[in-house]
C-alpha cells in the first residue's frame, strides 16, 4: 500500500483487473500501454524493450479512463533483443551445473520508446501490478527483484532515478551515457554496454587520425546526444579537430527543421558528418538526406545504428561507406538458429507477440476487421531472413541475463554465518530481496559461454571493447557489416585503437580514397598557420615563414629560427650554412683595389726617387725637399694602408688598419699643412727687417708635424685601450644567406675622433692655401695645395653617408675607396706638375725661372 500511495503521489494510476464473474474468462478494463511477456519462475528477472518506437500521445488531463491504445511502428531489432532475453533464460534453466533446482522466469515489457512508458513498466514490474493474460486467465504477475533495461539512456534515468528509492538494481544492455556512472545518483544502476565517454574518445581518435580536422555534428534532443556530443567536444579540445556546427535533431521532427539540418549539411566544408543519436532520430534524418540527395558525406555512426540493417534496407547504397562503431560482436551459439526460427506458436495468445509478428510480415491473425487494407492471414510459419541480426546488443543482453543468473548462484552458495550482511548473515532467497541481489551483482565475476570474463567496475561499467564497422556493398547490392577495427580500452593507451584502412570503403564517393574534410589546405614545408581572424583553430592562412626562419613539416604552427651561421633556403624548408664573406684578395673588387693601392705605392715611390735624384734642382730645393720626402713617405703608407682593409678581419689586423690609416693620413696632412704655413709666411713676409722666417725654420716644422702627430697617436691609444676595432659578423636581412665579416669600431667615439682630427687639419689646410692661391703664377704650391685639399675633402665628405648606407663588405670597400682616393688627389695634385717639370722640362727647372716673377 506505501507503494501505491506513492505512484500515486507520482501521478501514476494504478488500474484494477475486472473478473467476468459469469464465466472463466477474464478480460482487462484498462489494458496498459505496454504489452509484456511472462514465465514463472522461482525469481522473476524483468526485462524492458522498446518493441516499437512510436507511442500514443499520453492524456495530461485526468478527467477520464484512458481507452486502450497501442504504440506503432515495430522494431524487429528490438524484438530480437527480447527474444535472445528468453533464449538466455532457457539456456541457463537447462544448464545442470548453474543454478541446479532452480528455475528463472522473466517478465518482459515493450517501452514503446518512451519515458512515461518505460516507468509505467518498470513501476508496474516492482510492485507486481502488471497484468498478464495466458489463455484464458488473466493473473497479476508477481513483482520482480531485478530489472534488464532500459535501451535509451534518457529512460534509464528516469527509471534508475525511481528505483533507486526501493535497492531495485537495474542492468541496461544499451544505455551507454557517461553519466549514468555516477554512482552518487544511480547507486542501483549497472550496464553491461561500455559508457560513451570511451566511445567518444575511440571517435576523437578516428578523426584525428584519418586528419579530418573539419566535422559537423549531429545529434538527437535527449540525455544520449547531449551527453555524447559534450564527451566528444571534450575529447576533441586540442586534438586539432575543429566543430564546423552542431545540428539537434528535434523530438517532434518537425520537416522544415530536418530539412534545414540537411541544408546545412551540404552548404558546409565538412565532408565528414558525426551522429550521436538513437536510431529514430537518426532514420528522420537519414531519410531527408536521402530525398535531398546529400549523400556526398562521410558519416560517422555510434553504436545506437551501426549495425541496424533497417537503415541499409530503405537507404541502398546511398550510405555505403558509413564507419561506425559497434559494441562487439559474439557469435552465440544457437542463437542464430533461434531468432530465423522464431514463431509465436509458443505464446501465441500473447497480445506483443500477436501484434509484431503481424506488423513485421504485414498479415494478421483472427478475423479480419473490413475497414482498412485487408491482409492475408498469419500462418506462424513465416521465417525471419537469415543474417539481418547483428549480434552486439544481443550479447550485452545475454551478459546481463548471465549475471544476474552467477550472482544469484553465489547467494545460494553462501555458507550461514559467512554471509556479507550483518552478523554474517546469507541473503534470503524466497523471495529474493533486490537490496541483496544488488549487492551480489556488484561483485559477481564470471565466464560466459564464449568464454570472455565479465564483472563489473566500481562504476557499475564493464570494459570497454568496440568493433569499428564499415558499411560495405556486397554482391547483391546490400549492404554488408565488414569489422576494420577494433578499440579496446584494455589495451592501454598505446595499442587500444587498430583500423586496417585496407578494408575501408569510404562514402561520399571517395570510394577506395581517404575523405579530406579540412577547413583550410595543409599549410606546405616553408610556410607557417595563422589562425584566421574570428573562425575556429583549424581555419588559416599559410605565411611564407621570414628570412633566417624555416618549416619543415606540414601544417607547423610556428616558423623555427635558424641557428648561428645558418640561414634558411629559399624554399625556407632547411637552415644551410651562410656564405662567409668578407672583402678579399680573391675577390674582384678586392683585386681591384689592391692593384690601385700597390700602384699608388709604387707611383709614390718613383715619384720620391725622382725627387732625391734631382733633390739639388732648384724646384726640389724650393719646395722644402725634406718635407716633401717625408711626405712623400706618409703617402706610401697612406696606400699600403688601405691593404690593411682587406682580408679576413682578425683582432690584430681590425686593429692595425684604423690606426695606420689614421696616423699615416695626419702625418701626411701635417706635412702639406707645414709646407703651406711656409709657402704663406715667406711669400707674405714682405716687410724690409721682418724676421718672421725664423720661427719657421726646419726645427719648428719637425716640431710641428711631430706634435701634430703625437696628438693623433694619444687619440688611437685611447681608442685601443678602451674599445678596440674587433671582428665582428653581420648576417640575415638583405644579404641573404651570407654572413659578413667585418671589424667593428668599437668606440664610435674614438672612431668620430680619429675621423675629425684628418679633416679638422684638412680644413685648416684648404683654408691656409685657399688664402695663398693668387701667389706667383711661377711658383703656384699653394694654389696645388688647394686643389688637393678640396679633392680630399670632398672625397671624406662624400664617404659619411656612403658608408653609413653600404651593406657587408661594401662598407670596407667605401672606406678603402676613399682612402685611396684621397690619397692619390694628394700625389697628383701635388706632385705631377713638378713631375712634369722636373722629367719632361727640365729647362725650366732653374732658379732664374722660379724667380722670374
Amino acid at each position: 500500500m506505501a507503494v501505491d500511495a506513492w505512484l500515486l503521489a507520482q501521478g501514476f494510476l494504478i488500474w484494477p483487473i475486472w473478473v467476468n464473474s459469469v464465466g472463466l474468462s477474464c478480460t482487462l478494463q484498462t489494458k496498459p500501454i505496454s504489452r509484456s511477456l511472462y514465465k514463472k519462475g522461482d525469481v522473476i528477472i524483468g526485462g524492458l524493450f522498446p518493441i516499437y518506437v512510436e507511442a500514443p500521445e499520453p492524456d495530461h488531463m485526468f478527467i477520464q479512463r484512458v481507452q486502450g491504445s497501442h504504440c506503432q511502428s515495430v522494431e524487429l531489432r528490438s524484438y530480437h533483443w527480447l527474444q535472445t532475453m528468453i533464449f538466455t533464460v532457457e539456456e541457463i534453466n537447462q544448464n545442470p551445473s548453474l543454478l541446479p533446482n532452480f528455475t528463472l522466469g522473466y517478465l518482459a515489457a515493450d517501452t514503446c520508446l518512451a519515458e512515461t512508458s518505460t516507468l509505467s513498466a518498470a513501476l508496474a514490474m516492482v510492485t507486481g501490478q502488471e497484468e498478464t493474460v495466458s489463455g484464458e486467465h488473466c493473473t497479476m504477475a508477481p513483482s520482480v527483484p531485478v530489472i534488464i533495461g532500459d535501451a535509451r539512456s534518457s529512460a534509464s534515468i528516469v527509471v534508475a532515478d525511481t528505483l533507486s528509492v526501493f535497492d531495485i538494481p537495474m542492468v541496461s544492455y544499451f544505455a551507454s551515457c557517461a553519466c549514468l556512472s555516477d554512482r552518487t545518483r544511480y547507486p542501483t544502476f549497472l550496464r553491461t554496454v561500455p559508457s560513451d565517454a570511451f566511445q567518444a574518445k575511440a571517435m576523437a581518435r578516428l578523426l584525428h587520425l584519418m586528419g579530418w580536422t573539419w566535422v559537423g555534428v549531429v545529434s538527437g534532443d535527449d540525455v544520449y546526444g547531449k551527453s555524447g556530443v559534450q564527451l566528444l567536444l571534450k575529447e576533441l579540445k586540442g586534438s586539432g579537430v575543429c566543430v564546423d556546427y552542431h545540428e539537434v535533431i528535434p523530438k517532434s521532427h518537425a520537416p522544415s527543421r530536418i530539412q534545414r539540418i540537411v541544408e546545412r549539411i551540404q552548404s558546409s566544408k565538412a565532408q565528414v558528418v558525426v551522429t550521436f543519436a538513437i536510431g529514430p532520430d537518426t532514420e528522420v534524418l537519414l531519410r531527408e538526406v536521402v530525398r535531398m540527395n546529400a549523400t556526398d558525406r562521410q558519416w560517422i555512426a555510434t553504436e545506437a545504428w551501426s549495425t541496424s540493417t533497417h537503415y541499409s534496407a530503405w537507404s541502398g547504397i546511398s550510405l555505403a561507406g558509413t564507419l561506425g562503431f559497434a559494441l562487439r560482436r559474439v557469435d552465440i551459439q544457437g542463437l542464430g538458429s533461434y531468432l530465423t526460427q522464431l514463431s509465436p506458436e509458443e505464446h501465441l495468445m500473447e497480445p506483443l507477440v500477436q501484434s509484431v509478428w503481424e506488423d513485421v510480415f504485414g498479415c494478421r491473425f483472427g478475423e479480419q476487421i473490413q475497414s482498412g487494407p485487408l491482409r492475408p492471414q498469419c500462418t506462424g510459419l513465416e521465417k525471419v531472413k537469415h543474417g539481418e541480426a547483428y549480434f552486439d546488443v544481443m550479447y550485452n543482453v545475454y551478459k546481463a541475463v548471465y549475471a544476474i543468473a552467477y550472482a544469484i548462484q553465489d547467494m545460494l552458495a553462501c555458507q550461514h554465518g559467512k554471509g556479507p550482511f550483518e552478523n554474517g548473515e546469507c541473503p534470503d532467497i524466497k523471495p529474493i530481496k533486490p537490496k541483496q541481489l544488488l549487492h551480489y551483482l556488484k561483485a559477481v565475476q564470471f565466464t560466459t559461454p564464449v568464454g570472455e570474463m565479465v564483472g563489473f567496475d566500481e562504476n557499475g561499467d564493464p570494459s570497454a571493447s568496440y568493433d569499428i564497422i564499415n558499411w560495405h556493398v556486397g554482391a547483391e547490392g546490400k549492404v554488408e557489416f565488414v569489422k576494420v577495427g577494433q578499440f579496446d580500452a584494455a589495451k592501454g593507451p598505446q595499442q587500444d585503437f587498430q583500423l586496417d584502412l585496407r578494408k575501408v570503403f569510404w562514402g561520399g564517393g571517395w570510394d577506395d580514397e581517404v575523405p579530406v574534410s579540412v577547413c583550410s589546405e595543409n599549410c606546405p614545408p616553408g610556410t607557417r598557420k595563422a589562425v584566421q581572424k574570428g573562425k575556429p583553430l583549424c581555419c588559416y592562412d599559410c605565411i611564407p615563414c621570414t628570412s633566417g626562419e624555416i618549416s619543415n613539416s606540414t601544417d607547423s604552427p610556428e616558423c623555427t629560427k635558424c641557428p648561428e651561421r645558418f640561414w634558411s633556403n629559399t624554399e625556407r624548408t632547411e637552415c644551410i650554412p651562410m656564405i662567409v664573406e668578407f672583402l678579399s684578395f680573391q675577390d674582384n673588387m678586392g683585386i681591384i683595389l689592391s692593384v690601385l693601392s700597390a700602384a699608388g705605392a709604387a707611383l709614390t715611390i718613383t715619384v720620391l726617387a725622382a725627387f732625391i735624384h734631382h733633390r739639388d734642382t732648384p724646384l726640389v730645393r724650393a719646395n722644402n725637399s725634406e718635407l716633401s720626402f717625408l711626405l712623400l713617405l706618409s703617402l706610401k703608407l697612406c696606400f699600403l694602408c688601405a691593404l690593411a682593409f682587406i682580408g679576413q678581419p682578425a683582432p690584430w689586423s681590425c686593429m692595425l688598419r684604423h690606426t695606420l690609416f689614421g696616423i699615416s693620413f695626419v702625418v701626411c696632412l701635417a706635412c702639406v699643412l707645414s709646407k703651406t704655413v711656409v709657402v704663406l709666411v715667406a711669400f707674405r713676409a714682405t716687410l724690409p727687417g721682418s724676421n718672421v722666417m725664423r720661427y719657421f725654420g726646419p726645427v719648428q716644422q719637425r716640431a710641428g708635424i711631430f706634435l701634430c702627430t703625437l696628438i693623433q697617436v694619444g687619440i688611437c691609444a685611447f681608442w685601443l685601450v678602451l674599445a678596440p676595432p674587433l671582428p665582428t659578423e653581420s648576417a640575415g636581412g638583405e644579404l641573404g644567406a651570407r654572413v659578413v665579416l667585418l671589424c667593428a669600431v668599437g668606440s664610435v667615439a674614438g672612431f668620430s675622433l680619429v675621423l675629425g682630427y684628418i679633416g679638422l687639419l684638412a680644413a685648416v689646410c684648404f683654408l691656409l692655401a685657399f688664402f695663398a692661391r693668387k701667389l706667383p703664377d711661377n711658383f703656384n704650391e699653394a694654389k696645388f695645395i688647394t686643389f688637393s685639399m678640396l679633392i680630399f675633402c670632398a672625397v671624406w665628405i662624400a664617404f659619411v653617408p656612403a658608408y653609413v648606407s653600404s651593406p657587408g663588405k661594401y662598407t670596407v670597400a667605401v672606406e678603402v675607396f676613399a682612402i685611396l682616393a684621397s690619397s692619390y688627389g694628394l700625389l697628383v695634385c701635388i706632385f705631377a706638375p713638378k713631375c712634369y717639370i722636373i722629367l719632361l722640362r727640365p729647362d725650366k727647372n732653374t732658379k732664374k725661372n722660379m724667380m722670374a716673377k
